[in-house]
């Protein structure tokens, strides 16, 4: 990236929008309008729909009054936004290993959208899901982290290194760290279901 572009972000960037709210702070409102629903979601999948609104809520309070500090060079702000998003959520990680130790023994997730959900949904899913719960709260907090970031924010193990301000390296470590362990409970769960049949 030339330093032309540092200095002049094209103008519907994110880094562009962020910037211009400093001066005119009712723009910030167009990158709380195409990330909160993310955002929202991603909180919803950790910790469940009940801090999801607070959380999502919290998440822009706090970008919004950190965006003089945003990093003009990254013209998207997800990486960003998640980073915040991570920090807020690591405040609640008894309440996550709650859900996700509730999760490994019941095999549903309170965050389904019902009977639609429920009618789409495989039955091995269920198992899996389980196990997958069970897995995830195992985990170290910064694998999870990074884990989830790329398998359901969708971003790329650079873009979760940013977000949780760690070297790409160690994020791409984490990431198949965390990936061996899910594979591990996963085929563990597979080995008992071909022995049960």
């Amino acid at each position: 990236m030339t330093a032309a572009a540092r200095m002049f972000p094209a103008p519907d960037t994110d880094a562009a929008i962020i910037e211009r709210s400093v001066r005119e702070p009712e723009c910030f409102a167009a990158v709380f309008d195409r990330y909160y629903s993310q955002i929202h979601g991603y909180i919803a999948r950790r910790l469940g729909r009940s801090l999801a609104d607070d959380l999502a809520s919290e998440t822009f309070l706090t970008a919004f009054a950190s965006r003089d500090r945003y990093d003009l060079a990254h013209p998207d702000a997800r990486p960003w936004l998640y980073g915040i998003t991570s920090n807020l959520i690591a405040r609640h990680h008894r309440a996550e290993q709650r859900r996700y130790r509730a999760m490994a023994r019941t095999g549903t997730d309170e965050t389904s959208e019902g009977h639609a959900d429920e009618v789409v949904g495989r039955l091995d899913a269920v198992a899996r899901r389980g196990s997958l719960a069970a897995a995830l709260s195992e985990i170290s907090d910064g694998d999870r982290d990074v884990l989830l970031l790329v398998a359901w924010a969708e971003l790329t193990s650079e873009e979760a290194g940013r977000a949780l301000g760690i070297p790409a390296g160690t994020a791409r470590s984490r990431l198949h760290r965390a990936r061996q362990r899910i594979r591990a409970a996963l085929d563990r769960t597979d080995d008992r279901d071909h022995t049960r049949g």
